[in-house]
């Protein structure tokens, strides 16, 4: 309530700056808008909505982010776009769907890459983060800290669990508009469909799709467990959400309460590592009770079975030398 008080007093003061978007209060304080797909009690919301907290308060009042999340402020593409043109100043989503602008970014999604969580925050806090935090300038974006966990992903299917890779077979899968697990689930004998989140549910359960791939806290969320029987543990890809400003209206905001955010956002992208960890391990029990069979997956025949298909030589050859070199720094040799 303190931090909607304070928003309420902002924008009651607020004057229009030539920024779209953009409001400075009288004394300079400092109202933004962050939009996020992601529903309210998603792990990756409250940890935003703490930082934001935060922020607020260390900055004196001054600088006030509101957190608008489940697309309130328009689709993921939507918000990309408004960002860039100084519409809303913030926004957080996927690496995946960062990749339609920033290639590179797709690059931490290829499938069996990371062995575990500790490597994927080695990579992404290091050499091959700071490479895709370099893609964000060139398409009129600014990365605020560090990436924030959004966990593997698995294969969730009503028909049969995934235990091999011969059992996904002309398998019709859901899966978001990221091409590189379009291609690897195309390379491994499945038929990819891209659908969006928001109908993923009525086409699993109308079965114009078998099943579809996401984190454990995504199939909680979305309730897929009503319309899927099996949750096969592959671990195919990790995904990690990236915080976005809009360049004009960050670099617009003093530099001392720039820190601040970046300090918070980035103190909180860690805390919520803890928390999504935690809630992973519990998610797979609230799940059993709820009707999902769980079962394991030795991992290492899928990734062979892309080294045989060609699938890491494509990537390699789609992301570049240096993206590539970066990678296998941290997933050992793939191509």
């Amino acid at each position: 309530m303190h931090r909607r008080s304070a928003l309420k007093a902002l924008a009651g003061t607020a004057v229009a700056t030539s920024i779209p978007g953009f409001a400075f209060a009288q004394n300079n304080k400092i109202s933004m808008k962050l939009g996020i797909s992601l529903a309210q009690s998603h792990p990756t919301v409250l940890g935003l909505q703490a930082a934001c907290a935060d922020i607020l308060k260390q900055s004196n009042g001054q600088l006030a982010i509101d957190v608008f999340p489940n697309s309130q402020l328009g689709s993921d593409t939507d918000m990309i776009s408004q960002v860039r043109s100084g519409a809303i100043e913030m926004m957080s989503t996927a690496s995946g769907v960062f990749a339609t602008l920033i290639p590179s970014a797709a690059v931490s999604v290829t499938p069996f890459v990371f062995a575990d969580l500790p490597t994927a925050f080695r990579a992404m806090d290091g050499d091959l983060g700071n490479h895709i935090r370099a893609g964000f300038t060139k398409v009129n974006l600014v990365p605020v800290g560090k990436a924030w966990d959004h966990g593997f992903r698995h294969v969730t299917m009503s028909t049969k669990p995934i235990k091999t890779v011969q059992d996904l077979q002309g398998v019709k899968l859901r899966v978001p508009a990221t091409p590189v697990l379009q291609q690897s689930f195309k390379a491994l004998g499945a038929s990819p469909t891209t659908i969006g989140i928001g109908e993923a549910y009525t086409a699993l359960q109308t079965k114009v799709v078998d099943g579809q791939e996401n984190g454990l806290a995504i199939i909680e969320a979305q309730r897929f467990y009503e319309v899927q029987k099996y949750c096969s543990l592959t671990g195919h890809a990790w995904e990690c959400f990236w915080i976005a400003a809009n360049p004009r209206a960050w670099n617009a905001v003093p530099e001392n309460l720039r820190q601040i955010a970046s300090k918070a956002f980035e103190e909180h992208a860690v805390k919520t590592r803890t928390a999504m960890e935690a809630l992973n391990a519990s998610l797979q029990d609230s799940l059993s009770k709820r009707g999902l069979t769980f079962n394991t997956v030795e991992t290492q025949p899928f990734r062979e079975a892309l080294q045989k298909a060609g699938a890491y030589k494509e990537w390699k050859n789609k992301f570049g030398e240096e993206t590539w070199a970066l990678l296998e720094k941290y997933s050992g040799k793939l191509a």
